[in-house]
């Protein structure tokens, strides 16, 4: 198990059960035919490379918030928990390695789309709108600012990508194209009213969710679930409401509870005097900005749970 000194996992090593794949924070092992152990690393990756040092605790963060999630919105969809105990399916020695940051989940059928909600322009979709009016095909009024509220929450869906690729913004209509107009409409809808109550609860807590990512899996039923993790910082924006307003008169981007500090750093990074062309390997993270990133998740999970 590579562990750092500051006992982070960066790579999980349970040795009990076949695994099945290593994502970019997520080790997933098989428990029989019909069941997945998760297990959120805490590795850390930014313009999609894989940094080499982790960010201590932050598996268990992402782990603890994507459960607090479930349990607040499993009213509006079925998520993919057994309800087990994680620790049940390992050996007394590997029960460390999983305690606090997995999930024992149900094997479903994964539908290939990112179900992407975004209340908020920013980021790429900023990009876009000022380059065309619209984001993914969806056209949006004239004279929005970065980091303005939108009207109504816009569904912006991506194709997932293999391993190491990037996802492809897509329209809707390819997403019928894909599964079908049902369920097309079903994962747009069930995404958009997730994301609603998301927003109205993070609020509450003085944090805007600025936009987000779910997956969804289907039974062998075709039940449509909710699966994969929800509404962390790695697959949400989440901004402090102070701070907002002040960023959004200033046409800049609001200060973020996720890897941003990792991002803005990794910008100006030289490797052999040059600036980093964002492949592998990553530069050294500086202990500031691991520190930092770590304090970020930690925040973002007391404000919400408090």
């Amino acid at each position: 198990m590579t562990q750092s000194t500051t006992s982070a996992l960066h790579t999980s090593n349970i040795t009990s059960l076949p695994l099945l794949a290593r994502g970019k924070v997520r080790d997933n092992y098989a428990v029989g035919d019909d069941r997945i152990l998760m297990v959120a690393s805490d590795r850390l990756s930014a313009f999609d490379v894989i940094m080499g040092e982790p960010i201590p605790g932050k598996g268990v963060l992402l782990t603890q918030m994507a459960l607090f999630w479930f349990d607040k919105l499993g009213h509006i969809c079925p998520n993919h928990l057994t309800g087990e105990a994680p620790e049940s399916v390992v050996t007394p020695e590997e029960v460390k390695q999983v305690q606090g940051r997995s999930m024992l989940v149900k094997r479903l059928k994964p539908i290939m789309i990112e179900a992407v909600v975004r209340g908020y322009l920013a980021g790429s979709g900023w990009k876009e709108y000022q380059e065309n009016q619209a984001v993914c095909g969806v056209k949006l009024p004239a004279g929005l600012v970065n980091s303005a509220k939108l009207p109504e929450p816009i569904y912006t869906p991506a194709a997932k990508a293999e391993m190491g690729d990037h996802d492809e913004n897509i329209t809707y209509e390819r997403t019928v194209e894909m599964v079908g107009e049902e369920l097309a409409a079903k994962i747009r809808d069930t995404a958009i009213r997730i994301y609603k109550e998301a927003a109205e609860i993070a609020l509450t807590k003085g944090m805007i969710i600025a936009d987000t990512k779910f997956e969804f899996g289907l039974t062998d039923d075709g039940e449509l679930v909710l699966m994969d993790e929800v509404l962390t910082p790695d697959s949400s924006r989440y901004w402090p409401v102070e701070g907002y307003e002040d960023a959004l008169k200033a046409g800049v981007n609001p200060p973020s509870y996720d890897k941003q500090f990792v991002r803005d750093w990794l910008e100006q990074a030289k490797v052999n005097g040059k600036l980093w062309d964002k492949t592998a390997p990553s530069p050294r993270l500086p202990q500031e900005v691991i520190d930092k990133t770590a304090a970020k998740y930690r925040e973002a999970l007391q404000r919400l749970t408090a």
